[in-house]
C-alpha cells in the first residue's frame, strides 16, 4: 500500500517557479517551464535553482523530508496544518555591537542560514572563517551560492520517490530502502565547537555521558575520544594544518570526534563544495555531499539526473541512462538506433544537430553535416570540398594545399589576395 501511495503522488512541482527570468541566460530565456521528467527548464535548459525563484519553503521542506526519522529531530518542526516535516533553518539577524552614537548608524546583518550554536559570536567566526563569496548573507552572491548548493548537492529525487518520472513498483521499493540505509548509517548533521572546550568537555564526562554532551541544538552524540595534535594545537582532518586557538571547528558524529574540520574545509570529497549548512553523508573515511554519495551508491541517469534503480539500463557516452531517457535532448525523440551528436555532454539527434547547432559553411553558407569532413580556421568552417574550400579569388581548390585566411576569405597566393583586397 506505501509503495502504491508514492507512485500515486507525482507531483513533479511544474508550478514551482513558472515563469521566473533565468540568471544566466537573461533576456535569452522566456522565463522558467519546468520539463516534464529532465528537471531543467524547458526554454533555455537551465536548472531551477539558475532561476529568480524563491525557494526557501521548498528547500525547508524538502531538507525536513531528508532528516525525518534521524536524530537530528530537533532540526526539525511537523506543520499542524498538513504534519509535513519542517527543517527549522536557523536564519539570524545580528546588529553591530558598537554602541549606539547621534551620527552612527546601527548595522544589522541577515544570514540565510548559520550554525545552531548557543553560542552567537561562535557562529559569526565560524561564518567569518569561511570565504567572503560563500558567507550566506541575505542579498548577496554567498546567499546566492548557498542556495544553488542546496539544489545541486541535494536533490528532492534522490529521496522522494513521488519527484521521481515514472517508477515502478519495484524501483520505489528499492530506493525506499536505499533512503532508509543512508538516514541509518551515512547521513549526519556538523557540530560547530572550540576543540579546546570539546577536549575539556571529554575529559570531564565519561563515555556513556559523553554521548549527551553537543554544542548545538542538532544535539549529536559525541564519542569521547580527542581530536589530535601537533604540539599544542589541533589539526585539520583535511588540509592538516593546525587550528588556531579560540577558532571553531566542525565535527561530524559519524566520522568519529577524534577528527575535525576547519569551517572551509568541511567539503564533499568529490566537489569540493562546502557541504550545505553541514549536511553530509559518510562513508569509506571521506564526506560527500547527498549527490556524490548517491554517485557512489548507484549509477545516474544522464536525462533524468536520477538515481538508477532499474537493473535495465543503458551506457553511453560515459553516462549511464534509463533507456526510456536515452533521448535527443532538444525535441526529446528516443535515439536507440538512431544517428546523434554530443552537445556539451548532452546527445542531440541529427535533424535538432542541423538545424540548432552545427557550424555553417563559410563557403556555401549551409550547414556542415557531423559526419562531414570539415576545415576550421579561426571562427570560420568550410566543407572540405572542392567548391566549398576554394580560393575566394581565382576558385582554385584548397583541400590539401597552402593558403592564406582574411576575415573568411581564403587566397592560394599573394598576388589572388591584392587582386581582392585592393
Amino acid at each position: 500500500m506505501e509503495v502504491e501511495k508514492e507512485i500515486k503522488k507525482l507531483t513533479l512541482g511544474h508550478e514551482v517557479g513558472s515563469g521566473a527570468p533565468c540568471l544566466k541566460c537573461k533576456d535569452k530565456c522566456e522565463g522558467f517551464e519546468l520539463h516534464f521528467w529532465r528537471k531543467v527548464c524547458r526554454n533555455c535548459k537551465c536548472g531551477l535553482e539558475d532561476h529568480d525563484v524563491q525557494t526557501g519553503s521548498a528547500e525547508d521542506k524538502k531538507v525536513g523530508k531528508l532528516l525525518e526519522d534521524t536524530k537530528y529531530t530537533t532540526l526539525i518542526a511537523k506543520l499542524k496544518t498538513d504534519g509535513v516535516p519542517q527543517y527549522r533553518r536557523n536564519m539570524v539577524t545580528l546588529t553591530n555591537a558598537v554602541p549606539a552614537k547621534k551620527d552612527v548608524d546601527i548595522k544589522s546583518v541577515t544570514y540565510e542560514w548559520a550554525p545552531p550554536v548557543a553560542n552567537q559570536s561562535l557562529a559569526m567566526r565560524y561564518i567569518e572563517m569561511l570565504p567572503k563569496e560563500k558567507q550566506p548573507v541575505v542579498g548577496t552572491e554567498g546567499a546566492a551560492y548557498r542556495k544553488k548548493q542546496m539544489a545541486k548537492q541535494l536533490p528532492e529525487h534522490d529521496q522522494d520517490p513521488s519527484k521521481c518520472h515514472e517508477l515502478s513498483p519495484n524501483e520505489v521499493k528499492q530506493m525506499q530502502q536505499y533512503v532508509k540505509k543512508y538516514k541509518e548509517e551515512a547521513l549526519g548533521v556538523g557540530d560547530v565547537a572550540l576543540p579546546e572546550e570539546m577536549e575539556a568537555q571529554a575529559g570531564e564526562k565519561g563515555p556513556r555521558e559523553a554521548g549527551d554532551r553537543s554544542t548545538t541544538t542538532s544535539a549529536g552524540a559525541m564519542g569521547a575520544k580527542r581530536a589530535p595534535r601537533k604540539g599544542a594545537a589541533y589539526s585539520c582532518h583535511r588540509c592538516q594544518l593546525d587550528m588556531r586557538e579560540g577558532d571553531p571547528a566542525v565535527y561530524a558524529e559519524r566520522a568519529g570526534y577524534d577528527k575535525l574540520w576547519h569551517p572551509a574545509c568541511f567539503v564533499c570529497s568529490t566537489c569540493t563544495e562546502l557541504l550545505v549548512d553541514m549536511i553530509y553523508f559518510w562513508k569509506n573515511n571521506q564526506l560527500y555531499c547527498g549527490r556524490h554519495y548517491g554517485d557512489s551508491e548507484k549509477p545516474r541517469c544522464g536525462g533524468c539526473d536520477e538515481l538508477i534503480f532499474s537493473n535495465e539500463y543503458t551506457q553511453a557516452e560515459g553516462q549511464n541512462w534509463h533507456l526510456k531517457h536515452f533521448c535527443c535532448f532538444d525535441c526529446d525523440c528516443v535515439l536507440a538506433g538512431e544517428t546523434y551528436v554530443m552537445v556539451n555532454e548532452k546527445p542531440v539527434c541529427r535533424p535538432c544537430y542541423m538545424k540548432s547547432h552545427a557550424a555553417r559553411c563559410n563557403g556555401c553558407q549551409n550547414a556542415v553535416e557531423p559526419e562531414a569532413q570539415r576545415v576550421t580556421y579561426g571562427s570560420f568552417n568550410w566543407h572540405a570540398e572542392p567548391e566549398c574550400f576554394q580560393c575566394s579569388c581565382c576558385s582554385k581548390c584548397l583541400v590539401g594545399q597552402r593558403f592564406m585566411a582574411v576575415e573568411g576569405m581564403l587566397f592560394c597566393s599573394v598576388e589572388c589576395k591584392k587582386k581582392t583586397m585592393s
